[in-house]
């Protein structure tokens, strides 16, 4: 695993968690995220988030099986 860590532009202040596991593609659909944030498996600075609709902002890391992204706060 590399020490890289994706960053991920969102388009608003804030994006909730199963649309960013999309948008990063970490996962490959919305029912998927329903799943794997359901079972904790996804984690959100450090810490399991079983909260689809959690809230992330710029600097959010959020990883999810051995992959991770980091939440870029937009440009303006």
């Amino acid at each position: 695993m590399s020490d890289a860590v994706d960053q991920v532009p969102i388009r608003d202040e804030s994006i909730r968690l199963g649309q960013f596991l999309k948008l990063a593609n970490l996962i490959e659909s919305g029912a998927e995220a329903k799943g794997v944030i359901a079972d904790g498996l996804v984690s959100v600075n450090g810490e399991v988030e079983t909260r689809r609709g959690r809230q992330l902002h710029g600097g959010d890391l959020v990883e999810i099986g051995g992959m991770s992204a980091r939440v870029a706060a937009p440009t303006s």
